[in-house]
C-alpha cells in the first residue's frame, strides 16, 4: 500500500462511517479498485475506524463529558441508565471479538462477493425498518423531561446531554427512549455487522427501529455504542504488538497507517455532523436503494 492509497482509503472511511452504507464494505471496494495488497488491510481498517471514532469524540466532546459527569455522581440517574444500556449493547460484539475473531478474519478477508451479499442484506434491513419500524420522520424535536421540567432538545446537540433527558413517562416509553432488551438486540445487530458490507450504523439503527425505538434515539445510541469496542480493539492490537505476539499494522508501513489515520480523522470531522443529521432526517429507503445498486454493480463487474 502506498501513502496515496492510504490517503484515499482514509477519506473513504471518514465520509462513509456515519452513513448506513457500510464503511468497511466501501473500503473493500476501493481497495480492489486501487489494487491494494491485502496484507495488513484488516489492521489498517481498525486504524482508520479508530480515527473516525476520535473525530466524533472531538465533535461531541461536550455532551459526552456531560454523560460521564452524570455517571460519576454514582447514583442511578439518566446518565447511568444510558451508559449501562450501552454496556449491555456491547456484550454480543465483545463475545464475537474475543471468541471468534480469527474465524471472522478468515471468513471475510478479501471477498467482494461477500461485500455485495451483505450490502443486499443491509438494503433489506433499511427497507424493512422504513416500512415496519418506528422510523417515521417527525417534524421538530421530541418533547422530553429533564431536570423535572419539560424542555425541547435536539439529540446529539453539543449543548444538551447525549441522553436527551428522560423521555416523558406519560407517553409510556422506556427511560432514555430505549430499554435493556432493545439495547441487547441492537448489540446483536452490531455483532453481525463485523461482516464487510453489512453496515454497522445501518444494522443497529434498523434493528432498533424494528424493535420500536425512535429514530432520533437510535441515531445517537448507534453513534455512542461503537466507541468502546473500536477503541478496545485497537488497544488490544497495540498490547499484542508491545508483548511481541503480533506485528503492529500487520506489516504495513507506519507512514501508511499515519496517513490513513490523519485523512480518516479529518474526513470524519468534516462529515460527522452532516452525516448523523442526514441519517436522522432522510428516509432510509434511499440508502437501501444505493446499497442495492452498488451490490448489483459488484455482481456484474467483479
Amino acid at each position: 500500500m502506498s501513502w496515496l492509497q492510504a490517503l484515499l482509503l482514509g477519506i473513504v472511511q471518514g465520509l462513509t462511517e456515519f452513513l448506513p452504507v457500510s464503511s468497511s464494505g466501501h473500503l473493500m471496494i476501493v481497495k480492489e479498485l486501487l489494487g491494494v495488497d491485502g496484507e495488513g488491510f484488516l489492521d489498517f481498517t481498525v486504524t482508520v475506524h479508530l480515527a473516525t471514532v476520535l473525530s466524533t469524540l472531538v465533535v461531541f466532546w461536550k455532551p459526552i463529558c456531560k454523560l460521564l459527569a452524570g455517571f460519576f455522581k454514582f447514583k442511578y440517574n439518566d446518565e447511568t441508565d444510558y451508559i449501562f444500556k450501552i454496556l449491555v449493547s456491547m456484550i454480543p460484539v465483545a463475545l464475537v471479538g474475543f471468541l471468534f475473531k480469527d474465524q471472522v478474519e478468515a471468513l471475510f478477508g478479501d471477498s467482494l462477493t461477500t461485500v455485495a451479499i451483505c450490502l443486499l442484506v443491509t438494503a433489506a434491513l433499511l427497507l424493512l425498518s422504513d416500512l415496519f419500524g418506528n422510523g417515521a420522520v417527525r417534524r421538530g424535536v421530541p418533547l422530553v423531561r429533564c431536570a423535572s421540567r419539560p424542555i425541547r432538545v435536539n439529540a446529539l446537540s453539543e449543548d444538551t446531554p447525549p441522553d436527551g433527558g428522560t423521555v416523558s413517562e406519560e407517553r409510556g416509553e422506556s427511560r432514555n427512549g430505549i430499554n435493556f432488551w432493545q439495547a441487547f438486540v441492537v448489540g446483536i445487530g452490531q455483532a453481525f455487522a463485523v461482516a464487510p458490507g453489512l453496515s454497522r450504523s445501518g444494522t443497529t439503527i434498523a434493528t432498533g427501529l424494528l424493535c420500536g425505538v425512535k429514530r432520533e434515539v437510535m441515531a445517537q445510541f448507534s453513534f455512542l455504542m461503537v466507541l468502546i469496542p473500536i477503541i478496545g480493539e485497537q488497544a488490544l492490537d497495540i498490547l499484542k504488538a508491545a508483548t511481541g505476539h503480533a506485528e503492529l499494522g500487520g506489516g504495513l508501513s507506519p507512514v501508511c497507517l499515519v496517513v490513513g489515520f490523519i485523512s480518516a480523522f479529518f474526513a470524519g470531522l468534516f462529515a460527522c455532523k452532516a452525516m448523523v443529521a442526514l441519517v436522522k432526517k432522510a428516509k432510509l429507503g434511499w440508502f437501501a436503494l444505493y446499497c442495492a445498486i452498488i451490490a448489483i454493480l459488484i455482481f456484474i463487474f467483479a
